[in-house]
């Protein structure tokens, strides 16, 4: 297989496939709106068509991958201007992200398949934002990797603009300039970069894996790491994102359609990790050792102050939302770690809470599409009316409480493991974390799905339908084989989390 896909260029495919997935339901909409009464479900269906089709690209580009070769595979490069370059390629790490985008994508566009305003723009927004999503994985140039990585910031914006709830407005500018401002500083600081490196005589300044040997060979000095790490860590921080430039998160996800939720949970909040990943460690290892008390702080901060925050919530997708951001201080306390268990555990945690919280975000789409409320006090008793749905809730609850046999424990107790390893304290910490997420999570569900039917409204519930059982199926698969066969994964990303620790362990601490 691996000779036959030689030569072929998978990354374009894979990444451009959606984009021309839109740009088919453009022309159609162009050619048929108002003369075809069937033209919404047309589109629904020609997106979920491409969406399926990107994800069996990228199984073909997993199948010419080796994931023992810890270097960046299925390469392109084609000159750009003023030394930068059209360079893609993706190593371990890249790879498991690229398969988590293409493989829930699908399940986005059928969990909006009831969506009724400007259908056709809704559809080509998703295709948009994937393509920009997975350049961001594939991308080998820095200039290259912060287009993709900022032009998803607009079609998510226009998505919590439009589709939204009431105050969608409110939470897609504060979505837009939290994150945006972030990033102008890392843009200073790549700018910064290239000129460094082009000085120095590195032919290709804006490529990552050169930039990478660069730093490697001591490019950047001790204090001007400072300075590049910080100007980094401003946009990664507010992605993840950590606490205190979180804010924007549970607004995002409230006024956010399901769909929307979902891919901002599972997908996006992972760009600031790959981020972390992928340049902060490598390249500015000296000032990723110095700052990993302050991040650590941070992260601790986050779990517990998130977990408290979670508790008391009344509205389902609000405490998801701090649950996210809980949930993501694990992976800050594991990367900067920087042992292979700390490491691992995050690149685990990333993959597992993107398919977990992506499942949370649709079992309250399920109940909001019949109800039309996320108020937790609205719901009680779901489980008489909706059994198979009480099930299923159930499953992600514990698989997001870290429950031995779903994906959710693996990452967590790797990354509580390369924590303990640093600093014991901040490892307990984490530790109450694990024990808070249990209480919300619980509390959230007894509340929802068990005792008796109280509100009369809820009689006529009726429990899940055809198309939301083909939703969950796929997410439920991976949540148990991760969780029983966690090999599965580590050994995948075994490569890549190797070079990371290595770059990371070779500068002073």
């Amino acid at each position: 297989m691996s000779e036959f896909l030689a030569g072929w260029p998978l990354l374009s495919i894979v990444t451009f496939l959606p984009a021309a997935g839109a740009i088919w339901v453009l022309a159609a909409r162009a050619m048929l709106r108002g003369e075809n009464p069937g033209f919404d479900q047309g589109v629904r269906i020609i997106t979920l068509v491409v969406t399926i089709a990107t994800f069996i690209a990228s199984l073909f580009a997993f199948a010419a991958f080796n994931p023992n070769n810890p270097e960046f595979q299925l390469t392109e490069n084609v000159p750009w201007a003023f030394g930068m370059s059209y360079a893609m390629g993706v190593d371990t790490l890249a790879m498991s992200l690229v398969l988590l985008t293409t493989f829930l994508m699908p399940i986005c566009i059928l969990a909006s398949w009831h969506i009724e305003k400007q259908v056709a723009s809704y559809m080509v927004l998703f295709l948009v934002l994937e393509t920009l999503m997975i350049g961001v994985f594939c991308a080998q140039d820095i200039v290259l990797f912060y287009v993709f990585f900022e032009g998803g910031l607009i079609p998510m914006f226009i998505l919590i603009g439009v589709w939204g709830g009431q105050r969608r407005v409110y939470a897609a500018f504060k979505f837009f300039l939290y994150t945006l401002l972030g990033s102008l500083l890392m843009l200073v600081a790549i700018v910064a970069m290239m000129a460094m490196a082009r000085n120095a005589g590195i032919e290709n300044p804006s490529n990552i894996p050169a930039l990478t040997a660069f730093a490697a060979q001591g490019g950047f000095s001790p204090d001007i790491q400072i300075w590049l790490w910080l100007a980094f860590f401003a946009s990664f921080a507010v992605k993840m994102p950590m606490w205190p430039v979180h804010t924007w998160l549970p607004d995002a996800h409230v006024e956010a359609p399901t769909a929307g939720s979902v891919v901002l949970a599972a997908i996006l909040l992972k760009m600031g990790g790959y981020g972390f990943l992928r340049f902060s460690l490598p390249m500015f290892p000296d000032a990723s050792h110095y700052f990993t008390p302050f991040v650590f702080t941070l992260s601790v901060i986050a779990i517990v102050w998130a977990s408290l925050v979670a508790f008391r919530q009344l509205d389902m997708k609000k405490l998801i939302a701090y649950s996210s951001v809980a949930h993501m201080g694990f992976v800050t306390l594991g990367i900067f770690a920087g042992n292979i268990q700390g490491v691992q555990g995050a690149i685990f945690q990333m993959l597992s809470h993107g398919i977990i919280s992506g499942a949370l975000f649709l079992c309250v789409g399920v109940v909001y599409d019949r109800m039309h409320t996320r108020e937790i006090a609205f719901y009680g008793g779901l489980v008489n009316r909706m059994p198979v749905y009480a099930a299923i809730f159930l499953l992600f609850t514990m698989g997001n409480v870290g429950l031995p046999g779903t994906s959710g424990f693996p990452g967590e107790i790797l990354t509580m493991l390369g924590t303990f390893q640093v600093n014991a304290w901040f490892a307990a910490a984490a530790a109450l974390g694990v024990i808070l997420s249990a209480a919300y999570a619980l509390t959230l569900y007894r509340k929802v799905a068990l005792g008796n039917i109280e509100n009369p409204k809820l009689d006529g519930i009726t429990d899940i339908d055809a198309r939301e059982w083909v939703l969950f199926v796929p997410l439920i698969i991976a949540t148990l084989l991760m969780g029983f066969a966690p090999s599965l994964v580590l050994d995948f990303t075994k490569a890549s989390a190797e070079t990371i620790v290595s770059a990371f362990a070779g500068a002073a601490p």
